[in-house]
């Protein structure tokens, strides 16, 4: 027997229960989802899965409501990645110095972070209620003339209102992230730049900017993940309406297994959204050539 074997046994020990627990709760769900995917399964759960071949990926290549809400769900993308991005960097720039109390600022931004996401969409449904704190504040700084903004209730406005959402609570988890690639910049490198004459934000442009490159593409990529997948905002806050205007590919999953009671169908649209997480993560490890040291 080899000197390593007991060291592997243990090894193997250790890693079991977290593969059972894996295996119980992502790997068995994920195989049975992807065989309903080319099944058809009936009300009765007692009744045998029908084979159906790629009747359900025709299906979903013919719908429009899927067609709809993929381009929702692009917006929501392009709609938060990009602010994310370079909110959080522009906090993490703000509060990456040495003054008083700067630890105080950094938790406050952190905040939305541990703040429940049932919390935080209760809370922003009672902002933007018509007679909530956003629509009296601009009552009393307008007048009578002011007629309340439905921001949940306006097909054009609704969108935009959870994106805030999902930025209030991610900016501060971001900056987290840019922060630790910010603190692993020598201070010599910026000393060495302002010789050079770089000054103010030129020196970010050149000095932060290429060094903090894996961090900008890991949190691109992460947010965009996240992004796709967004759930409780919309599930919370506005129920995929008004017109299906908020209505993602994670909510059609939910409407479409539960409401409408199409597993089968659910999981083909659940496995369309697992290829476009995939093609995202594959993106970030196309670009993990640079290590995320600065």
């Amino acid at each position: 027997m080899s000197a390593s074997a007991p060291r592997t046994a243990t090894a193997w020990g250790f890693l079991t229960p977290a593969l059972l627990l894996l295996s119980l709760s992502v790997l068995i769900p994920a195989a049975l989802a992807l065989v309903m995917s080319f099944s058809q399964s009936g009300l009765d759960v007692a009744e045998p899965l029908r084979f159906v071949g790629l009747a359900n990926i025709r299906r979903l290549l013919t719908d429009p409501m899927f067609a709809r809400v993929s381009l929702t769900t692009l917006l929501y993308l392009v709609g938060v990645v990009p602010p994310i991005v370079l909110g959080a960097l522009a906090l993490a720039v703000l509060v990456n110095r040495q003054l008083p109390g700067m630890h105080w600022y950094r938790g406050a931004f952190y905040t939305p972070v541990l703040v429940s996401i049932v919390v935080a969409a209760i809370a922003f449904r009672w902002l933007y209620a018509e007679n909530g704190l956003i629509n009296g504040w601009l009552s009393a700084l307008l007048g009578e003339r002011f007629s309340p903004i439905g921001f949940l209730t306006s097909p054009l406005l609704a969108l935009p209102s959870v994106m805030l959402v999902t930025l209030w609570k991610g900016l501060g988890y971001y900056m987290v992230i840019f922060l630790a690639g910010l603190q692993g910049i020598a201070p010599e490198l910026y000393e060495a730049a302002a010789l050079d004459g770089s000054e103010g934000w030129r020196r970010h442009l050149d000095i932060t900017l290429p060094l903090l490159r894996p961090y900008l593409t890991l949190v691109a990529v992460i947010s965009a993940i996240a992004a796709t997948k967004v759930f409780e905002e919309v599930f919370l806050m506005t129920q995929g309406g008004p017109a299906d205007s908020t209505r993602t590919i994670v909510y059609y999953v939910y409407d479409q297994a539960f409401a409408e009671l199409e597993i089968s169908y659910a999981c083909t649209v659940g496995l369309a959204l697992f290829l476009a997480v995939l093609l995202l993560s594959l993106v970030r490890y196309a670009c993990s050539g640079d290590k995320l040291t600065a």
